[in-house]
């Protein structure tokens, strides 16, 4: 469902953005607004930020190799913080330059009503885009915030769609301000606020997805309602006295490794182990579906055994 649910709204972003960049490239060259030409490029790095989103997820599909064992489902993550990096060069960075030379330049608009027209259409396409990211990310969000979906999600597309069109629905309020009031008070000084605005707020989101990112690539383990559940089924076996310690990592985001150094009762015959430890396997990736790589080791309690 994650799965389909991002592709979903992978594919509505890319068709919105793409629409709209080349509106914008036309109201850039017809108006010669900053804040148009900054939306335009952000535009442009969504669209292809989306590409390279759906390319993350056919390429994570792919077998495991020796060279691989454990398959490829990180390359989603990659792609993803290679997006951040997109969003924050192209789209930040080109702004605020964009900004600064605006302010320095003072060049008037030209048909700014070209702009605006633009503008709104963008803004309903854009909120196209993000009603459809928000409803399929729903079902993943579960009673928590957006903010926390956004932190502890590890299906990484939803999250990055989603403050893909935050930002460019708040870029294109910020350029249809500078804009408006660059044609109320014939200063087209506010056209480059505007963009500066634009710039600030793309880096900003760019450095939460980079942090993000960043964190899912190196490893992240299961959260601790997750982690306290497979305790919980490890421990159910009447064999299995205690999990002594337990690690896990998420090697993609519907792929959670989890290794796990069980105590066992003293005594216990080969063929008592063997079961226990299936037995925990089971009931572990019941509970748990992503839980699909397991490795438990049957051990004794020293703690109890010294005592004794």
């Amino acid at each position: 469902m994650s799965a389909h649910g991002g592709t979903k709204a992978i594919l509505a972003a890319l068709g919105a953005n793409a629409g709209i960049a080349l509106a914008k490239f036309v109201g850039y060259l017809v108006t010669g607004s900053s804040s148009m030409l900054a939306e335009a490029v952000h535009s442009v790095a969504d669209t292809a930020n989306q590409g390279l989103l759906l390319l993350g997820g056919r390429t994570a599909r792919r077998a495991a190799t020796p060279e691989h064992p454990f398959g490829y489902g990180r390359d989603r993550y990659f792609y993803s913080f290679v997006v951040a990096l997109l969003l924050f060069t192209l789209g930040s960075v080109f702004a605020i330059y964009e900004g600064i030379h605006k302010l320095e330049s003072h060049e008037p608009l030209t048909s700014p009503i070209v702009a605006v027209i633009i503008l709104v259409v963008a803004i309903g396409l854009e909120a196209f885009s993000f009603r459809t990211a928000m409803k399929e990310s729903r079902p993943l969000k579960g009673n928590g915030s957006w903010w926390q979906f956004i932190r502890q999600a590890k299906v990484p597309e939803l999250p990055v769609v989603l403050l893909e069109d935050t930002g460019a629905l708040v870029g294109l309020v910020f350029a249809l301000f500078g804009v408006g009031l660059s044609v109320l008070t014939g200063d087209p000084v506010w056209d480059a606020v505007g963009t500066l605005c634009i710039g600030t707020l793309l880096g900003v989101i760019a450095i939460i997805l980079i942090v993000e990112m960043k964190s899912l690539l190196i490893g992240e383990g299961a959260a601790r309602p997750v982690l306290s559940t497979i305790v919980g089924e490890l421990e159910k076996g009447p064999e299995i006295e205690r999990v002594i310690h337990i690690k896990t990592q998420y090697l993609g985001p519907e792929e959670l490794l989890v290794a796990a150094k069980l105590a066992l009762a003293p005594g216990s015959s080969i063929e008592t182990v063997a079961r226990a430890i299936d037995e925990a396997e089971v009931r572990v990736r019941t509970a748990v579906p992503d839980a699909r790589v397991i490795y438990l080791e049957p051990d004794l309690d020293r703690s109890r055994v010294q005592q004794a």
